[in-house]
């Protein structure tokens, strides 16, 4: 089969001829139709400080895909062959003291498709039957490739209630543009998000955002008087990572409020604790999904809402055949648009 692989212990990757996986007893082997690059995609790509130190190649990578299932192990009992599906790409030991609680996210022993094992850059992927989400309805396939960041987006925006509430969202990446649809689904009142990239800022409008902040130009204070708001923001989501982001994000929430933080920062963050502690704010971490309540959340609000199916579904800005990997993976890095999304039918 094809499949865009990482040989070496440096930059690049190469799209070449590799053996089929191997199916297990509680495998299911899935035909990959179209896959999304994500930042870790890229990292692994650019073979930085992180990839350097978390990957062993060789390794295919690629965690974001939606596929068909052509054959199952022996010991698989839900999943059938033709089924139409997604992965959860956190492969977890079922038995620390988290998973047999039920609390699988949390796993202390987590494996990433992709990242510690191959992943879905290929023709072929075969993940543990309880990996495996089979969607419950028809779904347009390049969708089905972004349920994993959009499921970072749910878990994200599921953290605290959001019924009236006002937004504030840092970072209007992929996760960030697709957490606005969320939050307003969900409920929120005024909804601001920020950027420095105005092709970003311009996808923002169309998700439900009240104000697209460009924080080169303006301060979030001023967001808030444009809408009116007495007090600050009730809940926070920090999606960007950046350095500024969350100290920034503290200095224009309302007392009790509760930020959810999503964004990996590649450097130190000084934070003022005391208005932490005397704001009585909540810092709540997210990681991937809750498995796998997010999974159900997410095709139970885009069976019940078009409006956000179409948002969400408007994220993905490029669709290019997986032969086009290269220009694929240069679109993503330049960060100005939404989704990658690639197809590989077209090899």
């Amino acid at each position: 089969m094809r499949a865009l692989v990482k040989a070496s212990q440096a930059p690049g990757l190469e799209m070449i001829e590799v053996a089929e996986p191997e199916l297990w007893d509680n495998g299911v082997k899935i035909r990959v139709l179209r896959t999304g690059i994500c930042g870790t995609d890229l990292h692994i790509d650019s073979w930085d400080h992180w990839a350097a130190e978390t990957i062993k190649p060789p390794l295919i990578p690629g965690h974001e895909f939606f596929g068909e299932v052509v054959e199952v192990g022996s010991r698989v009992r839900e999943v059938e062959v033709g089924a139409l599906v997604s992965g959860e790409g956190h492969i977890v030991c079922g038995i620390c003291r988290n998973c047999r609680a039920g609390r699988l996210q949390m796993c202390i022993r987590t494996e990433g498709v992709g990242v510690n094992r191959n992943g879905a850059f290929a023709e072929y992927i075969v993940i543990p039957e309880s990996n495996v989400w089979v969607h419950p309805d028809p779904i347009d396939p390049d969708l089905g490739a972004i349920f994993d960041p959009f499921g970072n987006a749910v878990h994200t925006a599921s953290a605290f209630s959001l019924v009236g509430e006002d937004v504030l969202i840092s970072g209007a990446g992929p996760i960030g543009l697709m957490s606005i649809a969320v939050a307003r689904h969900s409920g929120a009142r005024f909804i601001v998000v920020t950027d420095v990239s105005e092709p970003r800022l311009e996808l923002a409008k169309s998700m439900g955002v009240d104000i697209a902040l460009n924080v080169s130009k303006h301060r979030i204070s001023e967001a808030q008087q444009m809408l009116g708001m007495r007090e600050g923001f009730d809940i926070g989501f920090e999606m960007s990572g950046h350095k500024s982001a969350l100290p920034e994000m503290i200095d224009n929430m309302n007392h009790g409020g509760r930020v959810a933080l999503l964004g990996l920062p590649s450097e130190a963050i000084e934070i003022d604790w005391s208005k932490v502690v005397t704001h009585m704010i909540t810092l709540k971490g997210i990681y991937g999904r809750e498995m796998f309540e997010t999974w159900a959340a997410m095709s139970s609000m885009l069976k019940s809402s078009e409006i956000l199916r179409n948002r969400i579904a408007s994220v993905i800005t490029d669709r290019l055949p997986a032969a086009k990997w290269r220009e694929g993976f240069e679109i993503a890095r330049a960060a100005t648009g939404g989704k990658v999304v690639l197809d590989w039918t077209q090899l």
